[in-house]
């Protein structure tokens, strides 16, 4: 198996003061039918490298945390995964199964509320990241997902392994037919279902808010404007993009999703999935966040908090999963078909990839 990194703090938490909302996610298909997932991961607690990436085995015994402990909903995974790891732990900003099924976790601060702990129902209840290995070891597809939602209860965990960060979440789930939703859990416990529109999704408010507030942006299209005149004066576009005037730029999650789908619908067709692998990463390059750009408060300004670490893109329908970081921009990846999940031991990968390491260009005599 080919060794990966996968960076860590996928959570895009805050630690105090204001919350780095960042984390952009899409999806692209390729003319013959082939489907990837694409996402930026934001945030971390400090400047390390948190470079590994979780192999998990078919027939996994899972046991849930609650507030209590490990008393919560326990299971036997049907299906390995690949996971990034956080912090040490075993599941982090998004995953892919042996079957293509795709779930990423997105910072949804002053949104997110998770249903009460309930002892009596202990026995069905889960933590953020017991929801998502739960998902990924136990569906084929988005439908077998949407199915199921109702047989768990996801309620809050302070997890002081992740420094006393909260862990508010959303998440979007995909699989290789290009099906792909959105579940938030707001309000107490309610659980919200949304169809991912063009795949895209990014952090606070709702994902209801953002397809409304899509409205405002009406007039953009990759189309150049036409030129008009005025009083005689003949006013035509500056240069190429002119359609695109209005497109907000910013980093904050409502700019974002107008950005992003925006790109999305604007790709060119792709012949092949490999086509769609690496325009994902070209779209995501919009969305990189360099050091100090977003600083928070009290911080210095090349403090990492809030920058992009890491971008990843998985190939739901070849099951291959490729990613570069902040510290090494060449691509990486792991195909999950090499990966026999019923004999292979849980593990943690790391990457033996340099930081910031170059190679030279040699020219011919």
């Amino acid at each position: 198996m080919k060794r990966i990194l996968c960076i860590g703090l996928s959570v895009c938490m805050a630690l105090g003061g204001l919350p780095a909302l960042a984390c952009t996610g899409i999806s692209l298909r390729s003319v013959d039918q082939g489907v990837v997932v694409g996402r930026t991961v934001e945030w971390a607690l400090s400047d390390a490298r948190h470079n590994r990436l979780a192999v998990i085995p078919r027939g996994k015994a899972f046991q849930a945390l609650t507030p209590q402990g490990p008393n919560g909903m326990s299971w036997t995974g049907r299906f390995g995964f690949v996971t990034m790891t956080a912090y040490g732990q075993d599941y982090g900003p998004d995953g892919l199964n042996e079957h293509g099924l795709y779930v990423g976790m997105y910072y949804l601060p002053g949104f997110a509320d998770y249903a009460s702990y309930d002892p009596a129902q202990a026995k069905r209840s889960v933590s953020v990241g017991d929801f998502m290995q739960w998902m990924l070891s136990s569906f084929r597809t988005v439908a077998d997902v949407r199915s199921r939602l109702n047989d768990v209860r996801v309620v809050r965990v302070d997890d002081p392994r992740f420094g006393g960060a909260d862990l508010p979440f959303h998440w979007k789930i995909a699989d290789p037919s290009g099906a792909s939703i959105v579940v938030e859990i707001v309000e107490g416990g309610q659980l919200k279902v949304y169809d991912a529109f063009l795949g895209v999704i990014t952090n606070s408010p709702t994902y209801d808010w953002h397809l409304t507030n899509l409205r405002n942006y009406l007039q953009l299209t990759p189309a150049p404007r036409e030129a008009v005149t005025v009083d005689s004066l003949k006013l035509s576009p500056l240069g190429a993009g002119s359609g695109m005037v209005g497109l907000p730029g910013d980093f904050t999650p409502p700019s974002r999703f107008v950005r992003a789908v925006a790109l999305t619908a604007s790709a060119r067709p792709l012949s092949s999935t490999e086509d769609a692998v690496f325009e994902a990463f070209r779209i995501l390059d919009s969305f990189n966040i360099p050091l100090g750009t977003v600083a928070p408060p009290g911080k210095i300004a090349q403090d990492i908090e809030s920058a992009t670490q890491i971008t990843s893109v998985s190939d739901l329908t070849n099951r291959v999963y490729y990613f570069h970081t902040m510290h090494s921009r060449e691509v990486r990846r792991i195909d999950l078909k090499r990966i026999d999940f019923s004999k292979v031991q849980q593990q943690v990968v790391d990457d033996p990839a340099a930081p910031r390491a170059t190679r030279e260009i040699r020219l011919s005599r």
